[in-house]
């Protein structure tokens, strides 16, 4: 791969993370944490790959791969369930009992921050597959729509963090679950679309990505601007 292609590959990450890092204005989250989120993230990418392709080894014994029910099951499930869940994995692990989560914004950080380390490894591998013309469309496409799906999943998991800080077990337990279904359904109807084969869809999907890229950048803005201290 030539310096230009992983340049190209790496720079949307970097954009979109100052964007997000300037929107902590509370109180800076800490470099090393950072840092292994983001790689930690990166070899989610390892785990996508080898249980995407045992899971449609599998599904593909059944049901036919040219069928809208496999279109289905391979982009909800096998991609975005597997992917998602990943960072999910990751943000858990490395956050939830951390003393620097201390602001519901810092989830959206960490989140953010897991999803752009999966997002640059998988967009490094896209490059060095397709070249330069590629780069720049992920740029605008795919780098953009991790960090859509990492900020609704940062929101609700920073909303299950305060419940928990509040003894609200129920609403931990139902914020917990949103921070991982949401984005499971953002990232599955994004991919669904890509791979249907059919125009009308692409139309969908260029009226759903402007639209859900708005929301999810507003609603970062929001929760920005309305940071609550977690108290632990």
């Amino acid at each position: 791969m030539g310096t230009l292609a992983l340049e190209l590959a790496v720079i949307p990450s970097i954009v979109l993370f100052v964007i997000i890092w300037k929107h902590d204005k509370v109180e800076k989250e800490p470099a090393k944490l950072l840092w292994s989120l983001f790689l930690f993230g990166a070899l989610t990418t390892v785990s996508a790959i080898i249980l995407g392709q045992l899971g449609q080894a599998g599904v593909t014994l059944f049901i036919d791969e040219e069928s809208m029910l496999f279109i289905v099951i391979d982009n909800f499930l096998l991609t975005a369930l597997i992917e998602e869940g990943g960072k999910f994995v990751v943000l858990k692990l490395k956050t939830w009992k951390h003393p620097a989560f201390n602001y519901t914004f810092d989830a959206v950080v960490y989140a953010v921050v897991a999803s752009l380390g999966f997002a640059t490894a998988e967009n490094i591998l896209y490059v060095g597959m397709y070249g330069v013309a590629n780069a720049l469309v992920r740029a605008v496409t795919a780098v953009p729509s991790h960090v859509t799906d990492a900020i609704f999943m940062g929101c609700y998991y920073g909303y299950a963090k305060f419940a928990q800080s509040h003894g609200d077990v129920r609403r931990e337990k139902r914020y917990m679950k949103m921070a991982l279904i949401i984005p499971i359904l953002t990232h599955g109807f994004y991919d669904f679309c890509l791979s249907t084969g059919y125009d009308a869809f692409i139309i969908v999907f260029l009226i759903y990505d402007i639209a859900i890229t708005i929301h999810a950048f507003r609603l970062m803005k929001k929760l920005s601007d309305t940071d609550t201290p977690i108290n632990i």
